[in-house]
């Protein structure tokens, strides 16, 4: 069977199942997108623009969900006072009191789907979603240039910097080194991988010279590795490095990173001499760019 059918049978087989065309979902009186909604807003506050981002709805379709969901008294609308230009949104208690039963009645219409499994057929679907949850997650993540100032790109270089001070032996200390500047936009390029509007990989590139160009700054939070996330960011930091005018790439990682290692090695990229004095770097690395 063709794999691009067995997602489609998977689909219907379980939007029947839960019953997500259903005017009335879990017998709670809104449709599955409205409650989705609900629970996405969740009990603090959040705003129409990120509400977008992390649904994929345009302006229009959201408008409508939220003009409905404020006729029933479950969310409050209202320009943000630091920010006129943008709204926030918030459960109403009546919002809050709904969600609540909506997760109550999600999580026991999920036991009646596994009630008859056995407990090796539940771990076996369990490990199967995980997976692919994962993996349709990762097929749907943007990869977008952006200044290495942007706020998506500061929060994935800081949990970078984090995760490395607690795996190296001697911890990390970015130091006053600043290579923003070289990534920047004319310069080089830094990208980052969102999800729902939140990052979850980085990488950048900079010139060492004309004909070499170097990535920096590599992450996938770890969430997302397993997914083919450190792969597909890394072919898309090549072929940056390539629209650039760069023949050749290079990169430094330290030996305690042994998964970064064995990506690069299988990526053909071979094992060279130092090449900078990055006190970290343990391994630098190699690759002629073909055209």
């Amino acid at each position: 069977m063709h794999e691009t059918e067995v997602l489609r049978r998977f689909n219907r087989t379980y939007t029947q199942r839960i019953g997500a065309l259903d005017e009335s979902f879990l017998g709670l009186g809104l449709p599955l997108g409205a409650a989705r909604l609900v629970f996405e807003i969740g009990s603090g506050e959040t705003t129409v623009r990120d509400l977008r981002a992390r649904l994929g709805l345009d302006s229009g379709q959201l408008a409508r969900q939220l003009r409905r969901l404020e006729d029933d008294g479950l969310v409050t609308v209202a320009p943000d006072p630091d920010d006129r230009r943008r709204r926030t949104v918030r459960l109403t208690r009546k919002g809050l009191r709904f969600r609540d039963r909506l997760d109550v009645r999600s999580e026991q219409l999920a036991q009646r789907l596994v009630d008859p499994l056995t407990p090796r057929q539940r771990e076996r679907l369990t490990d199967a979603l995980a997976t692919a949850d994962l993996l349709v997650r990762a097929a749907t993540v943007e990869l977008r240039a952006v200044h290495p100032s942007d706020p998506r790109a500061r929060e994935a270089m800081q949990s970078y910097f984090r995760e490395l001070d607690e795996r190296f032996p001697t911890g990390f200390d970015v130091g006053p080194a600043n290579d923003e500047e070289a990534m920047a936009p004319g310069a080089g390029t830094f990208v980052v991988a969102t999800s729902d509007g939140e990052p979850v990989a980085c990488g950048g590139v900079q010139a060492l010279s004309p004909e070499v160009g170097e990535i920096k700054r590599m992450w996938v939070h770890p969430e997302w590795r397993g997914a083919g996330m450190g792969s597909r960011l890394l072919r898309h930091l090549e072929e940056a490095t390539r629209e650039l005018g760069h023949e050749t790439v290079r990169l430094d990682t330290n030996g305690t990173l042994v998964e970064a290692i064995a990506m690069y090695e299988r990526a053909g990229y071979r094992h060279i001499e130092r090449y900078n004095d990055n006190p970290y770097a343990q391994a630098w690395f190699e690759k002629r760019l073909t055209s």
